[in-house]
């Protein structure tokens, strides 16, 4: 199995310090980081943006393989995740990652579509190395 990898370069320190955030495979180049970006409105990244979007893609590919492997071919799989960072103890952490996934399968239900959903989120690789409250919001139809 592939390994990948990103990297992170701070410029100065603290507030005043500018991130840059690149992926191996060139998604993000240089793509600016930093204070602004994180707990203000400046343009740009963050890591807990990132990381929303790959807890949801992840999720959202574990789900649509799940449904693959049960002899369901044809449905529609829209998830938006959303991080929240909050201070704790002196410090930040991540408190929660919330998936909202509106969606519809032919042939299923909406109670086997919700087992589904649950299944997905409990197998995700995302979900499982998460050290944090994992919500799940399921709209069907």
């Amino acid at each position: 199995m592939p390994t990948r990898t990103a990297n992170a370069r701070y410029e100065g320190l603290g507030r005043e310090g500018q991130g840059y955030l690149s992926t191996q495979s060139g998604v993000l180049a240089d793509q600016r980081y930093g204070f602004g970006t994180r707990f203000g409105d400046e343009k740009g990244t963050n890591p807990e943006e990132l990381l929303a979007a790959a807890h949801a893609g992840c999720f959202t590919m574990a789900l649509a393989f799940g449904l693959e492997k049960a002899g369901h071919g044809t449905g529609t799989l829209e998830t938006k995740g959303a991080v929240s960072i909050e201070q704790v103890d002196g410090g930040f952490a991540i408190t929660r990652s919330a998936l909202t996934l509106t969606g519809k399968v032919d042939g299923l239900d909406e109670a086997g579509f919700r087992r589904f959903a649950e299944e997905a989120k409990a197998g995700c690789p995302l979900s499982k190395v998460l050290n944090c409250e994992i919500m799940l919001d399921v709209q069907y139809g």
